[in-house]
């Protein structure tokens, strides 16, 4: 059985929701509740992956939430980087794409992995 409809997919989670609600469903591998959830988030999860898939986040993605990560501002980000804030917002909003030595840059002074910098 595969799920083929949002409607499925909602009424499942639901069900989902509760039978986490019995911890008996969770721990107990014999009862019937631990089976059917089972399946059930087996169902959900095959669902989730065709229709829901997750996206690869975007450079400017991550840089916020490295930013986030480290407190930075903006401003700060410019002059870590020795680029204008101008530049950053423009990487920030997508409008532009890093130089290769801004990338690298990057990639060094806010510990994000050169190849999700380079998009490889």
């Amino acid at each position: 059985m595969t799920l083929q409809t949002e409607k499925e997919y909602n009424a499942i989670v639901e069900r989902i929701e509760t039978l986490l609600q019995d911890t008996n469903n969770i721990e107990n591998k014999e009862s019937k509740g631990y089976i059917e959830l089972n399946i059930l988030s087996d169902l959900i999860a095959d669902y989730e992956e065709h229709y829901l898939p997750i996206k690869k986040p975007s450079l400017s993605e991550i840089i916020k939430l490295r930013m986030a990560e480290m407190g930075l501002n903006q401003k700060r980000l410019s002059e870590l980087l020795g680029i204008s804030t101008s530049r950053i917002s423009e990487y920030l909003s997508g409008k532009s794409e890093p130089t290769l030595k801004v990338a690298r840059e990057i990639s060094i002074k806010l510990d994000i992995d050169a190849a999700i910098v380079l998009g490889v």
